[in-house]
Formats: C-alpha cells, structure tokens, sequence
C-alpha cells in the first residue's frame, strides 16, 4: 500500500509509532474493567464483528456457524473458508493484519491453513495469558472512548480508573439515542431509569433536561469529552419552547403525538444538548445517513448491531445547517464531527464544514470514512476531498468504531493510505519535496489534532 519510497519513509519514519488515540468504538467498558481472558481466537475475533458475520452471510453460510451454536473451532474455520472470496473487500487485509500484528502469524487464512492457524493461534492466547488490557497496550493505544448511554452509571469506568497498572486513558462518550427518539418503544422504561439515576422527579420537559445535564455533569466527572448521536431521521424543524413544553407533557401522559411534535422535541433537545456542550467544551459527533435494521425477521431473532443495517439516501443538509447556526447565532455552537454513510455527501460535508469554523483549528470536522467507507477506495476518497474543499492539516484522523479489540490495526490500515496519498504529492510536486513537513502533518493527523482537539 505504500507505492514509493516517500510514502515509505512516511510511514515508517513518522507514522507508524504513533499513539493511538481511538476517540469512537464500540468496545464493552466491563471487558476492559474485568480484564476479559480470551479462551479461543473467535472469541476475539468473531464474537461481535458484524462486518465479518456480513460477508459469510453473502457466501451463503449459515446463521448457525455465525451468531449461532455452532462450537468455536467451526465458527473459525468456517470463517477460513471465507477469507480467500474477499479479494478487494478490507476484511481480507484487516484478517491477515490482525494475524500478523498480534499473533505473529505470517500465513494466509484458508481452509488448508485454519487448522494450523487456530492452534497457533490458541496456544499464543494460553501460553501468553492475553487479556484485553495486555491486547490494548500492545497496540500503543493512548486513549479509548467507549460509547455509553446517559443511564450507565459508569461503575466499570471508575474501575478501569482505579487500576495504577493499566496506563490506557478509557473515557466515556455521552450517546443519548433515547433521549433524542421519544416515540420509540424502550423510551418509557429507559424515562423511568433516568429519573432514578438523577434522583429527579421527571414530570415536566424541564426536568426532562435538568436530568439530561445532570448526567452530563457526571460523565464530565469521569473524564467525558465528546458526545455521540446517531441522526437517521430528520432532526430540524422549527419549534418554541411553549410548544415544546405542552408535547412533552401529552408523551409523558401516554398521549399520541404526531410525527410533526416528536421532531419539534426532536430538535428542541438536540439544541439544549448542544448549548451544554459547548458549556462544556465537549466535542458533538454527527452519524449521518444509516438505515438501520432493515431485516425485520432477523432484528426480531438477534437484534440490533447484528449486520443487517446500510446506507440510506436521506436529505439532511438543511436540517445541519439549521441546528449549527441556531447554535452558532446563540454562540453555543460546540466542536463537532460530522459523518456521512453515504459516500454521495462527501463533498457536502466537506464544503459544510467550512461554514462554521471558528476560534481552534478545525473545530467543526468531516469525520473519517465511517463503516461502509472505512476501506482503501473510501478512505482515500475522505481524505482528498477534505484536502480539495476544507483544510486536511487540522483534520483529527481515525478511529475504529468497532466492538473488536484486534481491529486496532484499523489504524495501520489508515496511516498507511495517508501517508501514500502524501508519498504521491511530495513525488509530483503538489507539495514541497520535504519529508520532514510532510512527516509532521502526517503526525499531527495521526494523533497530535485529536489529542488537542479532546484536551
């Protein structure tokens, strides 16, 4: 992946030690905190990794050797019966990474190779006792930020905390879905936990956001500095607070609300939300453009997050730009990062961002190519177009969004199309021949923008 010995000096040179500082995933905060011991490569490797369950699928595999009771040595070789069909997709350089960073393993996965590998493989988990801390530290990780309801009480996280042995920063990401989506089934029993956590009475659209930054101010507690939301339907419209008062009160009594009303609290809490952001100097991030859980029988048998989601088509630029310049007219616009799952949007959200930036080096981000984007095509994609429209030098690079403790190699995967796309400007002369500036922005975007940009 690295096509001239520039792009080679870049990545050995300046990319490839860099911390890792892995601002979105999806990792359990209690692997961590409980130090999970892995008894078998599928345990790590296949238990949540949806991108993987995904493709055996469209081999026609079955569910039972997916999500299923199929034992774990049939899990894993059916997986190596898959591997060698996924020439061009990213799960084929990420396996063979993966095996090769942490397992030491040189071979390519097939059906001839699985056995030898899963015993390998095994007697490296056991001869080693790899747990998850010792997995995180081996990837030069600095900081995590798990993602976490505003409901947890973050117990695990003070335990990740207390332990002097464990340098890794693990910090929780503010993700308050329900908070957002009144009207869906779970909102009443999540209200009720809510009002216990906040010891609040929660009787009234007030207190409905006093509770809401209550938690804030406890995630801030525990080191919090950035929020989550996942946006996939329309989030704007315009609203007032008496309204919005009158359509809480009808939820709260168990009364229809129309679609109309739901978006007004929609957006009205989504404003609230943002103005305490800013008060906090957290960052906002913006998921943009998922259709998820499209698959109604599958959803009803496993559940949400299990691969059955994709890219939707929505129209949301008007809706953006509402939200940020109420915000930013009222001086509450926080720092924000804004993904698009549509690759269509790029060059919106690129030319988008430029609107609002103010007072810190990037403060409003085109986020890094997110889950149907995180490959070589798409990633490349995010890059150049953040370059051609915004400013790439201020951009706070990548994460893993992933539940898999080995997708830390994710961020190989990036640095090394990073510094090619350098490697190529600096041999063509769209930029100064100078490694060392050209190494220094490639640092900076590796790590040194988000370590700022978070504080």
């Amino acid at each position: 992946m690295l096509k001239s010995k520039e792009a080679e000096e870049l990545y050995h040179n300046y990319a490839k030690d860099m911390p890792i500082y892995d601002y979105h995933c999806h990792l359990l905060p209690n692997e961590i905190a409980e130090d999970r011991k892995f008894n078998n490569i599928t345990e790590l490797w296949l238990e949540d990794d949806h991108y993987k369950w995904r493709a055996m699928r469209s081999l026609g595999v079955d569910e039972s050797y997916i999500t299923g009771n199929k034992s774990a040595k049939e899990k894993f070789l059916k997986w190596a019966e898959v591997v060698p069909k996924l020439i061009g997709n990213p799960l084929y350089h990420w396996t063979h990474l993966e095996l090769k960073r942490f397992f030491n393993i040189d071979d390519i996965l097939n059906e001839e190779t699985a056995s030898r590998i899963w015993i390998k493989a095994n007697k490296y988990l056991e001869d080693n006792n790899i747990t998850a801390k010792k997995i995180i530290e081996s990837f030069n990780v600095h900081s995590i930020c798990t993602t976490d309801d505003p409901i947890d009480d973050l117990g695990y996280h003070r335990k990740i905390k207390e332990d002097e042995n464990f340098n890794v920063l693990v910090t929780p990401t503010f993700r308050p879905d329900l908070a957002i989506d009144i009207t869906s089934s779970s909102f009443y029993e999540w209200l009720d936990e809510l009002a216990f956590i906040t010891n609040r009475n929660i009787n009234s659209y007030e207190t409905f956001i006093l509770s809401l930054y209550d938690r804030i101010d406890y995630f801030d507690e525990l080191g919090c500095r950035i929020s989550d939301h996942g946006l996939d339907y329309k989030f704007y419209t315009s609203y007032t607070e008496e309204e919005c008062k009158e359509i809480f009160n009808k939820h709260l009594n168990r009364e229809h609300i129309t679609e109309e009303e739901a978006l007004k609290i929609r957006t009205s809490t989504l404003v609230k939300l943002g103005i305490k952001y800013k008060e906090k100097d957290w960052a906002m991030q913006l998921h943009i453009g998922a259709y998820r859980n499209t698959n109604t029988k599958m959803f009803e048998k496993i559940g949400p997050n299990t691969g059955f989601d994709t890219i939707g088509d929505q129209r949301y630029l008007k809706d953006l730009m509402s939200l940020f310049d109420e915000l930013n007219y009222r001086d509450n616009l926080p720092k924000s990062i804004i993904y698009n799952l549509n690759p269509k949007d790029n060059d919106i959200v690129a030319a988008f961002i430029g609107n609002y930036q103010s007072g810190i080096p990037g403060k409003i981000q085109f986020g890094s190519a997110w889950w149907f984007n995180d490959h070589k095509l798409g990633m490349e994609s995010q890059i150049k177009t953040l370059a051609s429209i915004g400013v790439l030098a201020s951009f706070v690079g990548m994460l893993t969004d992933s539940r898999s403790l080995l997708s830390y190699t994710r961020h190989e995967y990036f640095r090394r199309i990073l510094c090619n796309i350098f490697g190529d400007w600096l041999v063509s002369g769209e930029m100064p021949y100078d490694i060392d500036f050209a190494g220094k922005l490639v640092e900076d975007i590796c790590f040194n923008n988000i370590y700022l940009y978070l504080k």
